[in-house]
């Protein structure tokens, strides 16, 4: 399989959260072998008007990687034991980004975290260009459900219901 380009996650969070579903995340292990996971389940966020999105409390040391062009790793640890990857899309200083939530043979975004062996030095490095993770592209999902996000209920009933949580 081919690594996704650099401009494949220049695209808004929405489409680029519906468009990862089946495509195969890779990762590098210290002893160099590799592991691969089919993506199942991303929610959009976008940008600093969503207010279930980090960026909404503006540009912070916390969310200064919200900001970057897409395709850059943005983690952030939740409950002090969960790393949460997240892929950052669009453009340059508009905050957006697709949450993995799932993988075929795994469910949650804190477990996939685990699984991943994720730390604070995932985050600021590019997708495209890592050597210990990156997306491989696959056939086009079109058999998709779309629903609220989850655990965003201090966002409002407006954004918390907003169907941007993709599932195959």
């Amino acid at each position: 399989m081919q690594k996704l380009p650099p401009d494949y996650f220049r695209q808004d969070a929405v489409v680029l959260a519906k468009s990862l579903l089946g495509k195969i995340l890779v990762r590098v292990w210290d002893d160099g072998t590799q592991s691969r996971f089919i993506i199942t389940e991303t929610e959009a966020y976008m940008g600093e008007e969503d207010l279930a999105c980090h960026a909404s409390k503006g540009r912070t040391k916390r969310t200064e990687t919200l900001y970057a062009d897409g395709g850059v790793i943005y983690v952030y640890l939740i409950y002090g034991m969960y790393w949460m990857l997240n892929i950052v899309s669009g453009t340059e200083n508009h905050p957006q980004a697709v949450l993995i939530r799932a993988f075929s043979e795994l469910y949650g975004p804190g477990r996939i975290g685990k699984k991943l062996q994720l730390d604070k030095n995932f985050n600021g490095e590019h997708i495209c260009n890592s050597q210990r993770m990156w997306i491989e592209d696959a056939p086009e999902i079109t058999n998709f459900t779309a629903s609220p996000r989850i655990g965003i209920d201090y966002a409002g009933e407006y954004w918390k219901n907003i169907p941007w949580r993709f599932t195959v």
